[in-house]
């Protein structure tokens, strides 16, 4: 895969890529968005430790095809305060190999229940 950080534009605000190039002959895994929810049903109430489960849930997903979170090109992420920010871009910076993939954050009103803060969708390519 291949970064794509032009140097006409400003750079990346944190750690992500703008774009990134997939090479022909790549295989393509969509997941849908995984809530920081464990397998027994429990939710921690801390957005790091939501986020960790969601790249979790991905690891599993992606395993499941004989790729890894190294495989991520795009991150769709999601957070219920500004405040959660900081505990999904740690968890990411964590979990997302270099070089990172392309990737976008919004702040949402809210999930399904209320206890979720984080949720997290990615694309993921390999051969």
């Amino acid at each position: 895969m291949k970064p794509l950080n032009p140097a006409a534009i400003a750079p990346p605000f944190a750690r992500y890529s703008h774009g990134m190039e997939v090479p022909p002959g790549q295989r393509f895994v969509f997941c849908s968005g995984q809530l920081g929810v464990a397998a027994d049903g429990t939710v921690p109430e801390d957005a790091r430790a939501q986020a960790d489960l969601c790249f979790a849930n991905i690891a599993a997903i992606l395993a499941e095809t004989g790729m890894t979170l190294a495989d991520i090109v795009r991150i769709n992420a999601y957070v219920t305060d500004r405040a959660h920010m900081k505990g999904y871009m740690e968890s990411r910076d964590c979990h997302v190999a270099s070089p990172p993939p392309a990737s976008t954050l919004m702040i949402v009103s809210g999930f399904t229940r209320p206890e979720f803060k984080v949720e997290i969708e990615v694309v993921a390519a390999a051969l």
